[in-house]
């Protein structure tokens, strides 16, 4: 038998698109505790699962965040808005209890808490969408990430990572086109990309956003990711996540 080259899941996870507008309409608390188990299956470096989620429903705690986060109003506005955090303060607790001392905040378990928080909210994500949700992330909560953590009341070594609005979608925006496969996956040994192929690349992403039904604009993948990354430093991010206990060593 032939095996199809296409699942239902891979067609789910190629329709991904960033939802920003919601309708009214909540979610159900059980569908919410599914999503939840869903994230929690994803894989987790040694069973370790070092991630928290925590549920924000305060009306003003959400609208500091969302004024933190640079003015993202879909924050007050989602039916949900849950942030994920690192959390190694269970793994320290484990150490305790089995009687093998404090963690001490080496950067390998630093590393293994932010791929674990990333695959599980990923899965968070990616089941809310096969169920009709719609949802984005938000690193902008890292703009202010100790105000975050002060509003969210969080212990040393949990931090926040991303928050995730949550709703069902008021608009259905195109599907933003991904680098050409060529230029990401590579062949036992890695290769700068090729010129021509950036530049074919930058064409396709500027008749994207020029023809796109929101927002509208002229310009092309170089140009936005080069202003998005020269203009999210964070530069505090790193001392941060010291003094909560991660990468200390």
């Amino acid at each position: 038998m032939r095996e199809p080259r296409v699942s239902s899941v891979m067609t789910q996870q190629l329709a991904h698109r960033s939802i920003r507008k919601y309708t009214d309409r909540p979610i159900d608390h059980e569908l919410l505790a599914s999503l939840i188990r869903c994230g929690q299956a994803a894989p987790t470096s040694s069973f370790i699962q070092a991630y928290s989620v925590i549920r924000v429903s305060g009306p003003e705690t959400r609208q500091a965040i969302a004024s933190a986060a640079g003015g993202q109003i879909w924050i007050e506005r989602a039916a949900e808005f849950l942030v994920f955090c690192a959390d190694l303060r269970r793994i320290d607790a484990a150490c305790r209890r089995a009687g093998r001392g404090q963690l001490e905040g080496y950067t390998e378990h630093g590393l293994a808490a932010l791929v674990d928080v990333a695959l599980m909210a990923q899965n968070v994500l990616l089941a809310a969408e096969s169920v009709g949700l719609g949802g984005v992330f938000i690193g902008g909560i890292r703009n202010d990430v100790a105000l975050v953590a002060d509003l969210l009341k969080l212990p040393e070594l949990v931090a926040p990572i991303a928050g995730m609005c949550l709703g069902w979608p008021a608009e259905h925006p195109e599907i933003k086109p991904r680098l050409p496969h060529g230029l990401v996956l590579h062949q036992d040994e890695y290769r700068d990309p090729l010129p021509d192929a950036m530049t074919a690349y930058d064409r396709r992403m500027a008749e994207y956003y020029h023809a796109r039904t929101g927002g509208r604009k002229i310009t092309d993948w170089t140009s936005t990711t080069a202003a998005a990354i020269q203009g999210k430093k964070r530069p505090h991010m790193l001392e941060f996540l010291r003094k909560r206990g991660f990468f200390r060593l």
